[in-house]
């Protein structure tokens, strides 16, 4: 109740500091629309929001699920396959000196304008994050229990799903709570390259036609989605990983 109490004193603050920006600046509505005028565009076209927010919801689920699944397979196969973390792990850290705008155009071209290159773009913006804290996760194992278990004569198997595994999921969990926040951005730079539905194909079509309350009304919707996004993870998590605070 606190939290929530918080973050609502949050929300209220920002939009009175928005409204203070506006009215001390004295800012045109066509440069920065008021918070007033943005919900009310939000309230009158919420049914053109709703039915464009659809896809990008699709989009952000499935490409964070896609992004997990792919995230954790890569980790286990570089932690467990020296070879390919040599030559694999340069490769995945030097991929992200590319900008996603710069591969985006790419998925577009290979994948096309529907649902696919939007999960692709997903994926890539939240793999590494995945990738890299399950791997950290998994080679900070404790060598006092891994001892332990070999002189145990535990298998290899064992040994990962009842020591290993549960001992990176605290690190794993903070890589997916920091993926839930960024697959929205991912589906939302899908649809900004090429698209024909989408909050991201809203916007620009608002941007084209100088309609700011519009950007903003979806930009809000972008944000509140996030933040459902990050909340509803990080309780499933805490219900998961019930020992780390």
């Amino acid at each position: 109740m606190k939290l929530t109490v918080r973050y609502i004193g949050i929300g209220f603050s920002l939009l009175f500091i928005w409204q203070c920006i506006i009215t001390l600046w004295k800012i045109p509505a066509y440069l920065l629309p008021s918070p007033t005028q943005v919900f009310l565009t939000l309230y009158h076209q919420h049914n053109v929001i709703a039915a464009e927010a659809i896809p990008t919801i699709v989009e952000t689920v499935l490409g964070f699920m896609f992004g997990i699944l792919f995230g954790c397979i890569a980790a286990c196969a570089i932690t467990f396959f020296r070879p390919l973390r040599l030559w694999f792990w340069p490769v995945l850290i030097m991929s992200q000196a590319i900008p996603t705008f710069a591969i985006a155009p790419l998925l577009v071209i290979w994948l096309g304008y529907g649902l696919s290159s939007k999960i692709a773009t997903t994926v890539l913006m939240i793999f590494f994050p995945v990738t890299s804290a399950l791997y950290d996760g998994l080679r900070r194992t404790h060598t006092g229990w891994l001892d332990l278990a070999k002189t145990m004569n535990a298998t290899p198997g064992r040994i990962f799903f009842t020591i290993r595994l549960p001992a990176a999921l605290p690190a794993l969990a903070s890589g997916i709570r920091i993926a839930a926040v960024a697959a929205p951005i991912g589906a939302i730079v899908g649809e900004w390259v090429g698209s024909s539905h989408g909050l991201g194909y809203l916007m620009l079509n608002a941007n084209a036609r100088m309609q700011i309350d519009m950007m903003f009304a979806a930009l809000i919707v972008i944000i509140a989605l996030a933040m459902v996004m990050y909340f509803t993870v990080d309780k499933t998590l805490r219900r998961f990983v019930t020992w780390q605070e």
